[in-house]
């Protein structure tokens, strides 16, 4: 109990970590350094973490996984056996027992034998601890939303650029070479002048009445519940706590905002790396979507979204559209999507009706070839690969918090825009609607004590 107290003053304001200077990353040392590894550590061991960003930062040579950590203790103790597993059989070793287990964040970033963490939390523990390690002088690798909020966007982006951590949102769509090719074609005209884009997004269902529940022993559920609301808990407005299928809680506005924040950044993100816009945004939103009326689940379920773009381009977003981003041009169309890829097994995409990965209007847009003296746009072969050389090397990762907060802004101004019956104006360089308190209002949200961004002093 001692020990917790002593992390509630002083990790708690992150001021203090910066304080300490025996908190030295690894990677400052240079290639000199006693070992060239990236000394990581997990923070949130659940679905995406196992399926998705343990096992695609593990398996490079430079990342050596020291430590993960987890509000719940079985899915902390799970992610030490994954890790150990994998260091067992890499090694050869009979036994590997080295993986050192975390509650608390906060005392991970203490750790000076960790350069980077990579963040898997639920979406409303993203940006606290980004900002968090950001001042303890840790590199980041965070799930996208990047924010529950724009306030919280704003926020991380303000510490990540004063403090020169490498970010790399985890828009992993910049790595799949369709999404590339088909923004390049787009951004070199071979569609002619673009002026619509048609992004398919799925919705989700409502759920059922879900009575209190004893909190699983297990479970440190208020610090779960961290800056949101204190509400009974329930299981399925958390995550299972037998296996690793789609946790409840990216169903519930406390957490999230549903398929638009979710899946959301990652065609947003794709979008504007084909429309060029990939740092401003739309000029104005207006939305119209269906809420249930009954159960615990209260995110959106069929949408529509439209926005408008001063260099006259208008984008789309509903259910109704196949999952994927359509470009539409004076001489023609693209389509592209994951194809049959999920994240996991549970992901809600019809994969019969996103099994196309990259398809035109003719097929000879696709053959055509990109000249010398074209726009050529950054070509990476993996989204945490690329993290971990851009930490070597110090050089911006291709997903960097300016792009994934703008691209997580328009996820959440849609979000916003679906409680109105009305269309809102955005200015995208001050991140506030035009002459409307009541939607900017919306851009923030009241924090619980001692949670949240606003409580981290930078």
């Amino acid at each position: 109990m001692e020990r917790r107290k002593f992390i509630n003053r002083t990790a708690l304001s992150t001021a203090a970590l910066v304080g300490f200077p025996s908190i030295v990353p690894a990677h400052v040392l240079g290639k000199n350094a006693p070992s060239n590894k990236i000394n990581i550590g997990q923070i949130g061991c659940g679905r995406i973490a196992r399926s998705h960003d343990i096992h695609d930062t593990i398996r490079f040579d430079q990342a050596n996984y020291l430590a993960v950590c987890d509000l719940d203790s079985k899915r902390a103790a799970d992610a030490k056996l994954l890790v150990d597993g994998f260091y067992q059989k890499k090694t050869g070793k009979a036994k590997y027992n080295r993986t050192k287990i975390y509650e608390d964040y906060r005392e991970m970033l203490l750790n000076k034998d960790i350069d980077a963490v990579v963040i898997s939390t639920p979406d409303h523990w993203h940006s606290q601890p980004a900002m968090e390690a950001a001042l303890a002088g840790k590199d980041i690798y965070v799930q996208k939303p990047t924010s529950l909020t724009v306030r919280e966007g704003q926020q991380l982006r303000e510490v990540v650029q004063k403090t020169g951590a490498i970010l790399q949102v985890g828009t992993q769509q910049r790595a799949m070479p369709q999404f590339r090719i088909a923004a390049e074609l787009v951004r070199n005209g071979r569609i002619g002048k673009i002026h619509t884009v048609k992004i398919g997004l799925p919705g989700d269902p409502a759920g059922p009445e879900a009575p209190a529940m004893p909190v699983p022993p297990n479970l440190n559920f208020d610090m779960w519940l961290g800056s949101t609301p204190e509400v009974p808990y329930t299981e399925i407005g958390v995550h299972p706590q037998d296996g690793y299928s789609r946790p409840g809680w990216l169903r519930s506005r406390n957490y999230g905002a549903g398929m638009i924040t979710g899946w959301g950044q990652h065609h947003y993100d794709s979008a504007a790396w084909g429309m060029n816009t990939e740092l401003s945004g739309p000029i104005s939103v207006e939305a119209l979507a269906e809420f249930p009326k009954s159960g615990l689940w209260n995110v959106h379920g069929d949408f529509f979204v439209k926005h408008e773009y001063d260099n006259g381009i208008t984008v789309y977003t509903s259910g109704g559209y196949t999952n994927g981003i359509r470009y539409e041009g004076t001489d023609g169309w693209i389509f592209v999507s994951r194809g049959s890829y999920q994240a996991s097994a549970t992901d809600p995409v019809d994969k019969e009706k996103s099994s196309r990965a990259l398809n035109a209007s003719d097929p000879k847009i696709l053959e055509s070839v990109i000249g010398e003296n074209e726009i050529h746009l950054e070509k990476i072969d993996d989204q945490h690969g690329n993290w971990l050389d851009c930490i070597k090397t110090r050089k911006a990762p291709i997903s960097p918090i300016e792009k994934g907060h703008k691209a997580c802004a328009i996820c959440l101004i849609s979000d916003i825009a679906m409680q109105f019956d009305r269309k809102l104006e955005w200015d995208y360089d001050k991140e506030v609607f035009i002459n409307d308190a009541e939607a900017n209002a919306m851009l923030h949200r009241e924090q619980r004590k001692p949670y949240g961004t606003d409580y981290v002093k930078y």
